[in-house]
């Protein structure tokens, strides 16, 4: 009978990822890092545990949304207080100091609810412009790693 790997915290080693936010349609940029700080796309992918990567968005300021969404896609918050409910379209996010925000509100919604949903949002690392203070992580840009990685597995397995 074969049993299922289950990975070992110890066994674990998270990579930092680039991924450059400009012209990308919010959604589906914020599917794909999900993805990542899961770590779905690793074939050691284990339920319970942090498995994922770092990710650091650049430019996010410049992302783009389809259809009318700037004006109706509403941000709710309430104060607590009978009549605290505030509201705002994602147009008026975006014109705000922090606009990366929108980001990672829109990941921490795909992505467990609970601690290790947490320990997860700390991976991410959200920035408006094209800077980012990660440089000593050595981080790769997210469509060049995967040929790379293939690279190294081969010249292991020789």
């Amino acid at each position: 009978m074969i049993k299922t790997y289950s990975a070992k915290a110890s066994e674990l080693e998270p990579r930092w990822y680039v991924i450059d936010a400009e012209g990308q349609i919010l959604g589906r940029l914020a599917t794909r890092i999900a993805q990542i700080l899961r770590g779905k796309h690793k074939p050691i992918f284990t339920p319970h545990l942090n498995s994922g990567d770092f990710v650091i968005v650049i430019n996010a300021e410049k992302i783009r949304v389809t259809g009318k969404r700037l004006d109706q896609k509403m941000y709710y918050r309430h104060s607590q207080y009978p009549g605290g409910l505030k509201t705002e379209s994602l147009r008026q996010v975006l014109g705000r100091k922090h606009s990366d925000r929108v980001i990672q509100h829109a990941v921490k919604g795909m992505l467990p609810h609970n601690r290790l949903g947490d320990d997860m949002m700390d991976r991410l690392k959200v920035y408006g412009g094209p800077k980012h203070p990660h440089q000593a992580q050595k981080p790769v840009r997210w469509g060049e790693a995967a040929p790379a990685e293939a690279n190294e597995k081969e010249k292991a397995e020789e």
